[in-house]
């Protein structure tokens, strides 16, 4: 993101959802299923997960508080959201936006997030074929990008960010510096960025802390600015440094 951080970010967002929730006559403490092949305007909970059936068609955002989603084979969704627990959607998948709060966010192959990806604490995986319209980031935790094309940056704090199998980052890739809000032991820690055999970063590697570096030698990378240079990093060849 570019002015403020996915922490502050979602903190605001969720702050907003959790308030919401209530209004919007959600179910408080059951989960909810949207079947397989069904038309629906939305789904909301608290205490409770949500699973929409594959071929599922959803014209609303779907959110939770403490609970998880899950979206199966060739649905189509609006936004996914929810503070504590994870996203996982199965392969083919449409949707706007996916966040989460503390959770991991999985999208299967083949699947088309036309807005961003992002969570605070938690892994975040796209996986081959996957195309993502804007930004995906996270503040503690894993990103893989493994044969999927993100549209704008690739942006974490203290996590480690792998591309892999050809993937493509049509903007940067950012390792932010952590701020006075980032606590424990993550702060001392160097992130490990990899950019893998054949991946392209169109943009720069933008770091404003020192990590562990590793390019192939086969990647393309529109440079390396910040707190280090393309001298820096450690090239290598084969699958993995």
């Amino acid at each position: 993101m570019s002015k403020i951080t996915w922490k502050s970010a979602f903190t605001v967002g969720f702050l907003v959802l959790m308030m919401s929730v209530p209004a919007l006559g959600a179910s408080i403490n059951k989960s909810v299923k949207i079947a397989a092949g069904e038309e629906s305007g939305g789904a909301t909970s608290v205490n409770g997960s949500i699973t929409v059936g594959p071929d599922a068609t959803v014209t609303g955002n779907l959110k939770t508080v403490n609970g998880s989603i899950r979206v199966d084979d060739r649905a189509s969704i609006e936004g996914a959201a929810t503070v504590n627990g994870g996203l996982r959607l199965a392969d083919n998948v449409r949707a706007e936006s996916l966040t989460t709060v503390n959770g991991s966010i999985n999208v299967g192959d083949d699947g088309e997030i036309s807005d961003e990806v992002g969570a605070v604490n938690g892994r975040i995986s796209l996986n081959r074929g996957t195309r993502v319209g804007d930004d995906v980031g996270n503040v503690n935790g894993q990103i893989g990008v493994a044969g999927a094309e993100v549209g704008g940056d690739v942006t974490t704090v203290n996590g480690d960010i792998e591309l892999s199998d050809g993937a493509v980052v049509k903007g940067d890739v950012v390792v932010e510096k952590p701020s006075n809000w980032s606590w424990g032991k993550e702060k001392s820690r160097k992130p490990r960025i990899v950019i893998g055999p054949g991946c392209r970063v169109e943009g720069t590697i933008r770091l404003e802390r020192e990590v562990e570096l590793f390019i192939s030698e086969s990647a393309q990378v529109g440079g390396v600015s910040g707190e280090m240079t393309m001298d820096d990093a450690v090239r290598f060849e084969g699958d993995r440094p």
